[in-house]
């Protein structure tokens, strides 16, 4: 997405590609002598003639479009009427290559005529440009002539183009490129022969004359060379992927570009035509998008057009709506067509009906399956299933703060081009790695500011911008630290709340991409209170980890100001920290440059709503990769290439599984397609792929039905076999079906990755057994899909999509044995619920009484925070927030009709809770060496859902209708699937667990139940008994009772209204003159009695039968309203 790198080119005006000839021994050492006659010297080839003229006009290196020579040959050789032999009217297929890159022009012999007077003329001004003296009567008069510096060659079809690129002369040498005459004569008039004979000779002609100019370097990165080969500065970076159609076209939305001369056509005075808001732009079509330049030489963007899903059928449902479609325009001499995506609709006009057909048809290609954005795949989403074959798809996950933002702050540091920011908060001040007193260069504004500096050429930053009446975030603070680090980091805020209308939605997504090579996803944004380790501390005084405002308690305080960050909001030797649980993941490969897709899709329609002047915030442009998993080989060209970057890499795979595909194969690689998975069967709701609106009036009934749209099989159209996508696709390897299994990682293709940080680290790949797990988990080949929730309102998107939703509904129904779910929020509703439009709950329903008819063992394990974590006591005036949380969760999980619970109860009775329980996290510790003893929740932010150690989601959605519909709150998350397996059990059998998610949950767990690294082992199985009962259920068991009788905390079953909740708050209020607001404070002496005698205990002596943190969330199995 750098505009500014461009093609390398030849280091001081050497060129290393160039075709040097040898000497030719018939002219003699020095090649030849004044002496020798012409008629007897040998005809030189084209590589010469080139070379010995080729100093004119040469481009600055900077300006060039080709670091090396390209190639061309004529494919075939046309006429309009089978019966006219007139050689100007003769077409050619001229197909030409450049590294690993390949596309064909249609041209006339007009065109090339044309193209040889543009050459000619450029020669001649820029001998003029050489000689200062040249008076400047002489220059006025060679405009008049019509051969000025700016005059434009007409070609055919063609009006008066009044875009120009200056000359970029040097200075150096003028004669080094002209192009002789007697070359394109031969061209024009063909030896007369019969008419097939005719045909031939014009393609030796044409062929001889494209070798005139495709010998030498400084003739084809000419102005007059690069239009007429339709290339530009974006035609040859890789990471843009392959080159399609490229050429002028006119525009009339765009702002008037400022030109460096004055310029006027020759009917302006009559018909002020230059006063129209059209004009050209380079225009140049990509897999993924459509940019517009004002020149191919110049990189900056002026517009981009991201291609997104469209709905299939226009609104009369009379046929699929196309991306590009021509325009009927009033004026006959005018010939338009109009490309329509995200939201967007922009008008463009050609200079000739068959050019706009030819528009049309290039850009509507990326409409059809499977090779194009505008076509939604599984569960709905914008991105495609990935690591259907080795394509370089890894996943890594980080369960707390503390391992996250140390992986976050390595890549940072090993940043090369360009960083991008997301979050619903971000705070400059946070330090990454603690203690903080040893770690300063680890402060985020401290790492950006020193990429910035050390060439990092862009950071961008994309925050929230809050209600500030509803949130305290302070985001404007935030963007202007940013600002002040430097010129480099460019910061938004989306979105503005009147112009917009939108007051109660958000942009959540937590998303960190470094480089499209790694991002991190999940639920960790870059603010304070989220730094923690699997200890869950929850005091620090003196502060040593947690220094001002990031020892943070929402439920406590809020902080009205976060300005003076190193000042603390809270009193640490009375309230403790509200430790925070969360989990990320690192994503890298094609899965990586998806989300960086998403990024660049917020960011423009950000910029376009906020800054659309603002020239020091640009538009970007996705990295391409392939939509269609990808091929099944590569050419042996890319291979070679590929071996010899990667050939240092211990370990790599390099092997070519195409071998027998030559270099000058003409026939494309055949395409792989998707792996069809099972039919997703979804309720009947309104979940189509292309047609997300959630909200609509629920009709869910009992029976489920396939979804035809989410894994249909996509045809190969035999007549796409010349796609120019061959060598732009990811990693490419042989073939793997999705039942082989691999069990060794090592041969993985990692060339993209920074492995300097992954080889600090005391785990990544250094996992030896699952078993062996931490805070870091070991990094996994993988199947994995970008899903989001995203509207026209966060992303500018043409559908609503809740390909999130969709997928938590259809992981869930085919899950086998086992969900366990962590997640900020549990509300959802069952069918028939007009309120709650989400159906998480309604899938769990479904899976629960399937396992009861098939008498099945299944379990739904749901860890959820113990209380909302926003200020207020649950009594309090002010804390209506809380209250109604509560609410909807209660209702959700075990109050009401519409209750989970409640409807199982009515089919299978107490059997509910074999199936589904619901459970919290808490700790404690003491304030300080004098302090108080106090317990708090840990607030499980979390958002991930693991299906039997198989199947893992993680993001930032919540399980509500906030995040799930997509109308609402912006989202990301990720679906990964394993294709590691490692021999586990499940149900008392053995079972082949994921890599991935069966480490994931071992290490939540082990965390969650205190468990010794040698104890893991005993958790293998998640629902036999030996596990779940003896283990989860009775440590969650057994450490509710002991927090109950040392600190009385709520929820507390005991505790069943608000009534009773004011009655013991004021008790221990008496007894120990402070507590916490949810009753946090132990007293000193806890009292029993013993033998008939009223006796104190030391609390701590109970304290220390706790193991790890689980506990029950309790009042859910309690009808009584609070």
């Amino acid at each position: 997405m750098d505009l500014e790198r461009l093609p390398a080119a030849a280091r001081h005006g050497l060129h290393p590609y160039a075709r040097v000839p040898p000497p030719d021994p018939d002219l003699g050492p020095e090649g030849g002598g004044d002496d020798a006659a012409p008629s007897s010297a040998p005809e030189r080839r084209p590589e010469v003639l080139a070379a010995a003229a080729s100093a004119s006009l040469r481009v600055p290196d900077a300006a060039r479009v080709f670091d090396e020579l390209p190639r061309a040959s004529i494919v075939a050789v046309s006429r309009p009427d089978a019966g006219d032999i007139t050689p100007m009217l003769l077409s050619y297929t001229i197909e030409v290559h450049y590294k690993q890159f390949r596309w064909r022009l249609y041209k006339k012999a007009s065109q090339v005529l044309y193209l040889h007077f543009a050459l000619k003329r450029r020669e001649f001004l820029e001998e003029f440009h050489e000689k200062q003296e040249q008076p400047k009567q002489v220059k006025e008069w060679l405009q008049n002539l019509g051969i000025g510096e700016h005059m434009q060659v007409v070609h055919d079809e063609d009006e008066a183009d009044d875009v120009n690129v200056p000359p970029q002369a040097d200075e150096s040498s003028i004669k080094n490129r002209n192009v002789p005459s007697s070359a394109v004569l031969p061209v024009i008039r063909p030896a007369l022969g019969r008419q097939h004979s005719i045909s031939d000779r014009a393609k030796v002609a044409m062929q001889e004359y494209l070798n005139h100019f495709l010998g030498n370097l400084d003739i084809v990165n000419s102005p007059e060379v690069c239009k007429f080969l339709e290339v530009s500065c974006l035609s040859f970076l890789p990471e843009y992927g392959p080159k399609l159609k490229e050429d002028y076209v006119s525009v009339g939305h765009l702002p008037k570009i400022q030109k460096d001369h004055k310029k006027k056509c020759c009917s302006c005075g009559l018909f002020s035509c230059c006063k129209s808001n059209w004009q050209k732009v380079w225009v140049v079509l990509k897999p993924g998008f459509l940019a517009l330049l004002e020149n191919p030489f110049d990189p900056k963007l002026l517009d981009v057009i991201i291609f997104d899903a469209l709905p299939h059928m226009d609104i009369n449902g009379e046929g699929q709506i196309a991306l590009a479609k021509e325009i009927k325009e009033r004026n006959p001499l005018h010939f338009g067509f109009q490309v329509s995506s995200g939201g967007r609709t922009i008008k463009l006009r050609a200079r000739s009906s068959s050019k706009v057909k030819d528009w049309v048809t290039a850009i509507n290609a990326a409409r059809q399956s499977p090779e194009g954005w505008c076509y939604p795949h599984r569960f709905g989403s914008f991105a495609p299933p990935r690591g259907l074959m080795e394509d370089g798809s890894m996943v890594q996950w980080f369960v707390d703060g503390q391992a996250a933002f140390e992986a976050i702050a390595s890549s940072i540091e090993d940043a090369k081009s360009e960083i991008f920011i997301t979050g619903w908060w971000l705070c400059p001040e946070l330090y990454l790695r603690r203690p903080f007193q040893h770690h300063g260069s680890s402060r985020l504004d401290a790492l950006l500011e020193a990429k910035a500096k050390k060439g990092v050429q862009i950071i961008y930053i994309l925050l929230h911008k809050e209600v500030a009446l509803a949130l305290k975030i302070n985001s404007l603070y935030s963007k202007q630290r940013l600002l002040n680090i430097h010129e480099n980091v460019k910061v938004l805020r989306y979105p503005d709340h009147f112009s917009s209308g939108v007051y109660l939605w958000s942009h959540h997504e937590k998303i960190v991409i470094v480089d499209n090579q790694v991002c991190y996803i999940g639920g960790l944004d870059l603010c304070f209170g989220r730094y923690d380790s699997p200890e869950h501390k929850i005091t620090d005084f003196p502060p040593v980890i947690w220094p001002g405002k990031d020892y943070y308690n929402p439920r406590e305080s809020e902080p009205n100001s976060w300005e003076d960050t190193m000042k603390d909001e809270l009193d640490r030797t009375k309230y403790p920290r509200m430790p925070w649980h969360d989990v990320q993941c690192a994503l890298f490969g094609p899965a990586c440059r998806d989300v960086a897709r998403h990024f660049v899709q917020r960011w423009n329609y950000a910029k376009r709503n906020k800054a659309l002047n603002e020239q020091a915030i640009p538009l970007l442009m996705p990295h391409h990769h392939m939509v269609i998993p990808h091929y099944k080989g590569r050419s042996k060209e890319t291979t070679d290439e590929t071996e010899g970057k990667q050939g240092h890499d211990k370990g790599v795979d390099v092997r070519n599984p195409v071998s027998s595909i030559s270099r000058a194969s003409s026939q494309d690689i055949p395409l792989l397609l998707p792996q069809e998975l099972e039919p997703q069967e979804l309720p009947n709701l309104d979940l189509r792929a292309t047609d997300l609106d959630v909200n609509q009036s629920d009709h869910l009934s009992k029976k489920s039905f396939n979804q035809p749209l989410l894994n249909r099989k996509a045809k190969l159209d035999s007549s796409h076999k010349d796609l120019p996508m061959r060598s732009f696709v990811d990693n490419l390897s042989s073939h793997e079906p999705s039942s082989i299994r691999r069990f060794d990682s090592s041969k993985d293709d990692r060339h993209h990755m920074d492995k300097r940080w992954w080889e600090m680290q005391e785990r990544g790949d250094q996992v030896t057994s699952v078993l062996d797990v931490g805070q870091v988990g070991p990094r996994a080949t993988c199947r994995c899909q970008v899903v989001r929730s995203v509207g026209q309102w966060s992303a500018g998107t043409t559908q609503i999509e809740g390909s999130i939703h969709n997928a938590y509904f259809s992981l869930i129904e085919k899950a086998e044995h086992f969900v366990y779910i962590e997640n900020q929020f549990f509300i959802s509703g069952l069918s028939g619920d007009d309120t709650i439009k989400n159906r998480v709950l309604e899938a769990l329903y479904r899976r629960i009484l399937r396992a009861e008819r098939e008498k099945k063992r299944f379990k739904a394990v749901v860890v959820i925070p113990l209380l909302p974590g926003f200020q207020g006591g649950i009594d309090d005036g002010g804390a209506a927030s809380v209250r109604a949380i509560m609410h909807w969760q209660y209702r959700t999980i075990c109050r009401g009709p519409n209750s989970i619970l409640q409807n199982l109860f009515d089919v299978i009775g107490p059997k509910a809770h074999d199936y589904i329980s619901f459970y919290g996290l808490r700790a404690h510790d003491k304030l300080c060496d004098v302090g108080p003893l106090v317990t708090n929740q840990i607030y499980v932010h979390s958002k991930l859902m693991i299906i039997d150690d198989r199947i893992t989601l993680i993001g930032s959605a919540n399980i509500n209708d906030r995040s799930l519909l997509g109308s609402r709150d912006s989202e990301i998350a990720v679906v990964v699937e394993d294709k590691e397996v490692v021999n586990s059990r499940m149900d008392g059998r053995p079972w082949e667990a994921g890599k991935f998610s069966l480490s994931l949950r071992l290490s939540l767990w082990r965390e969650h139940l205190g468990l010794h690294p040698g104890e893991v082992g005993h958790i293998m199985d998640p629902i036999d008994d030996s596990t779940f009962k003896n283990i989860w259920m009775a440590t969650a068991k057994t450490n509710t009772m002991i927090y109950q009788d040392v600190f009385s905390c709520v929820p507390n079953d005991l505790i069943h209204s608000r009534a009773q909740f004011r009655q013991s708050f004021a008790q221990l209020k008496d007894k120990i003159g402070h507590t916490t607001i949810d009753l946090g404070v132990a007293q000193e002496k806890l009292e029993s009695y013993q033998e008939g005698d009223l006796k104190g205990t030391n609390p701590m002596d109970k304290l220390q039968l706790v193991k790890g943190h689980l506990f029950y969330s309790l009042w859910i199995s309690c009808a009584k309203k609070t």
